[in-house]
């Protein structure tokens, strides 16, 4: 299976799948889990990060745990590119802010405490043009293991081309 710059093998495809299960497994245990030792897993990660396919290490918060009570994505209909930028990346409260096409021009993912906070939130953003909220009842799927296309499944699954563990 290839990307535009890398070829992928089971064994790496084995470590994007436990690297997003955990990123904070060690070399060795990353090596155990799929079937090599220490220094080819540093080597493999490497080159991953190297491709710029692994970019980063995260920890995962639970937005309710810090005090944010509501969750939302806020539609944005066409606003200047500049100002929409400036203001996305100044407010804490904007978790993602997406330039897409169709009827609006930008999505927001937001985080807020309660109602007035939304409220105080989406205003400027009602300065620059249109706006749409929808509180987010319940997420059904979030950060998704993301893997080469056609490949599937804790172990690469369809489409992966597979080797010997032993080789």
């Amino acid at each position: 299976m290839k990307s535009k710059s890398h070829e992928f093998d089971i064994h790496d495809i084995r470590i994007l799948a436990e690297l997003q299960r955990d990123a904070r497994l060690t070399m060795a245990e990353l090596g155990r889990r799929v079937h090599l030792s220490q220094p080819a897993t540093t080597e493999r990660v490497r080159k991953l990060e190297a491709a710029k396919i692994i970019t980063g290490y995260h920890a995962q918060i639970d937005r309710q745990a810090l005090g944010y009570g509501i969750h939302a994505l806020v539609r944005v209909g066409r606003a200047d590119l500049a100002r929409m930028t400036k203001l996305a990346r100044e407010m804490p409260e904007v978790l993602s802010c997406y330039n897409v096409t169709g009827d609006d021009s930008w999505v927001l993912e937001i985080v807020v405490v309660d109602v007035a906070h939304l409220e105080s939130v989406v205003k400027p953003f009602c300065e620059l043009a249109d706006t749409s909220t929808s509180v987010i009842l319940k997420v059904v799927v979030e950060n998704r293991r993301l893997l080469p296309p056609g490949a599937h499944g804790p172990e690469g699954g369809r489409g992966a081309k597979r080797k010997p563990l032993g080789g």
